[in-house]
Order: structure tokens, then C-alpha cells, then sequence
């Protein structure tokens, strides 16, 4: 069959299941036998899933902050996209840290330079993998002093080593008391948690 027909197919399984269960779809909403298709902030198409270039724009052409708010709001944008950023969670420590109630404000060069690598990161984002659950999918961890981090990653049809998302968390303060082998196993720890809804679809 042709990915339309494999398409048509999954729709009336879909509206199958519908009808059964009396749901309801709004029709100006849908999209059918459309080659990319916008859903919750990205964009997903048959190569995968790639962000949604209007966020990226607003990211990037976000000013230089000049009161405390300001580097709040666009860190929440930001990390709306955390996902498609490796090592998110250490780049934008320095950011996270106006964040806290006794802050007081100073834009100085830690914070410009954490707010230069983040739009950088975001910018050149990957399209990420749609995860293919007959294939066995590769985990990377990482940990620093103050952040863990993880990669899920597989090999494509071509051979190419894909992402299928990046994951990643600022350490609390007794963790960052943590050895080294210690932050590591906190790291790999976090990978199961953060992608096991990929892990029990395997077969």
C-alpha cells in the first residue's frame, strides 16, 4: 500500500473507535493526508519532529534584558523547547539562578554568555527521530557538578545516528554533595524515568 492509503486506513480505524465511544472531532481543526502537521509547538512530518521556527525566532530575536522579569519570561519560552537543547539544564543554570527570591538584579557576562549559548543551541536544533519501537534505541548520560543529562537516541533507515530527545535537570544541593559515581547513576537513573514510556513499547 502507499503512505496515503496506509493514511486512509488509520483513519477509519481511528474514526472507528470514535464512533464506538461517541467522540466528537471540531472539523475545522483536523488535518488529513498533509505531509507535515503542526502539534503542541512542532512541527512532525515522515523525517521527524522539528520545532516550530516561529518559537525560534522569538527566541532569538529576544533582546538583551534589562529588569529581572524579562530573563524570566523568555526562560520559560525557552524551556518549552528543552528537549530539542543538549545539555539544557547547565546552560541555562546561570539564568535560573534570577529565578530565586532574595535575587538581586545584575546582567553581568555569565549571564549574557548563558543567554547567547541557549539561543545558539535552540537555533541549530536537530529534527528529532520519531522513535521506531522495532529498533533498540542507545542512551547517553552525562553529569556535572551542578546538572545531569541524558540523550535517546537511534539509527535511522540510512544508518544515521538520530535524537529522539534530550533530557536534562539542574541538580538539588545535596545531590551536587553527591560523588562522582554517585551523579552518574543519578544520571542514568533519570534517562529510565525521563524515556520510559519509549522503553516498555519495545518488543
Amino acid at each position: 500500500m502507499t503512505d496515503v492509503e496506509v493514511h486512509l486506513q488509520h483513519l477509519r480505524q481511528v474514526f472507528q473507535v470514535m464512533r464506538e465511544n461517541k467522540l466528537y472531532a471540531y472539523l475545522k481543526k483536523c488535518i488529513f493526508c498533509a505531509p507535515e502537521i503542526p502539534v503542541i509547538g512542532s512541527y512532525v512530518s515522515k523525517e521527524g519532529v522539528r520545532v516550530n521556527p516561529e518559537k525560534i525566532e522569538t527566541i532569538c530575536a529576544w533582546s538583551t534584558p534589562q529588569e529581572q522579569k524579562q530573563p524570566r519570561q523568555w526562560l520559560g519560552i525557552a524551556t518549552y523547547l528543552h528537549n530539542y537543547s543538549k545539555n539544557f539544564a547547565s546552560t541555562v543554570r546561570p539564568l535560573s539562578q534570577l529565578h530565586k527570591e532574595d535575587a538581586t538584579w545584575s546582567w553581568h557576562s555569565e549571564y549574557q554568555a548563558a543567554f547567547v549559548a541557549m539561543k545558539t543551541s535552540l537555533s541549530t536544533a536537530p529534527v528529532l527521530m520519531l522513535p521506531d519501537h522495532s529498533k533498540p534505541f542507545h542512551v547517553v548520560c552525562d553529569a556535572s557538578d551542578f546538572a545531569i543529562g541524558c540523550a535517546l537516541m537511534q539509527f535511522d533507515d540510512e544508518g544515521r545516528e538520530r535524537m529522539v530527545s534530550y533530557q536534562s535537570r539542574q541538580l538539588k544541593t545535596a545531590e551536587r554533595k553527591y560523588p562522582v559515581h554517585d551523579k552518574e547513576l543519578l544520571a542514568m537513573r533519570n534517562a529510565l524515568v525521563k524515556f520510559r514510556v519509549y522503553f516498555r513499547c519495545l518488543h
